[in-house]
């Protein structure tokens, strides 16, 4: 996950603020399609506060849209400003959603800032199973899985699996050398946390690593679709960066009528 944060604010939490927001997001939902709720995946833009020790240091921003039939793309792109330090860079999915599984195909990643800039494409093959990398002439040395997700569609597959109930989660990763990471992940409460929206139930889930150096955290809301609300990450004990969510929106999809569909008018 992207784990970085945004600036110091005092927030006093209204539960009439709360129900509003409840509300919104019920209304909006009984508009959407029901092929939407049943099959799809909600397209929506969330906007994120990037935090250190509580001060602003930047924002992000996620999307998802939907391309074609059961085809998706998700964007995350997020900027930061830490003392001489800056970071800017955005990462971007396409994948399918069937049968509630989600299957990467591209994923792309552009970085800019201090330090040395980045920029690669990976894809994944699933009809001659291999994995392609712009670093590489030839496909990657990795033996292939049904199960790959990228660095960014596996947090699909998780709100996917939270919505059923399901509270551990293990995503095989491909990096750009060809190296396969592990992504372990296990549900640990159920707890209301402050964000600048409001009070908000979430599902907090831990990722799991080999050692305790590191550590990361992540709070999915039910209220919001099992929305990414909140992300933390540390390395022995301490605040490395941490990212609230301070606006979500459902967006509806234009989902154009059966080609083989004929337009039928009312006899005159």
């Amino acid at each position: 996950m992207q784990f970085l944060t945004k600036q110091n604010f005092l927030h006093t939490a209204r539960s009439t603020h709360n129900k509003k927001i409840s509300a919104l997001l019920l209304c909006v939902g009984t508009l959407l399609p029901t092929s939407l709720i049943a099959g799809e995946l909600t397209q929506y833009e969330a906007k994120y506060d990037i935090l250190r020790k509580g001060k602003n240091h930047g924002e992000a921003v996620r999307e998802l849209k939907k391309i074609s039939d059961d085809n998706y793309e998700l964007t995350y792109h997020s900027n930061i400003e830490w003392m001489i330090f800056s970071d800017s860079r955005q990462e971007t999915s396409k994948f399918t959603f069937k049968d509630g599984k989600v299957s990467p195909h591209h994923y792309s990643m552009i970085r800019t800032g201090t330090g040395p800039d980045k920029d690669y494409n990976i894809d994944f093959d699933a009809q001659k199973k291999v994995v392609n990398s712009s670093r590489s002439e030839y496909p990657l040395e990795c033996e292939w899985t049904d199960d790959f997700q990228d660095a960014i569609s596996y947090q699909v597959q998780v709100r996917e699996g939270l919505k059923k109930g399901e509270t551990s989660f293990s995503f095989p990763l491909i990096d750009k050398k060809g190296n396969r990471r592990d992504y372990n992940f296990e549900v640990v409460a159920t707890e209301t946390i402050s964000l600048p929206i409001g009070n908000v139930e979430a599902i907090k889930v831990k990722r799991l690593y080999d050692n305790d150096k590191r550590q990361a955290l992540a709070w999915f809301a039910p209220e919001m679709d099992y929305m990414l609300v909140r992300m933390w990450k540390g390395e022995k004990g301490m605040e490395q960066f941490e990212v609230q969510i301070n606006s979500f929106t459902v967006t509806t999809p234009v989902i154009a009528p059966p080609a083989d569909i004929k337009k039928v008018t009312s006899p005159e």
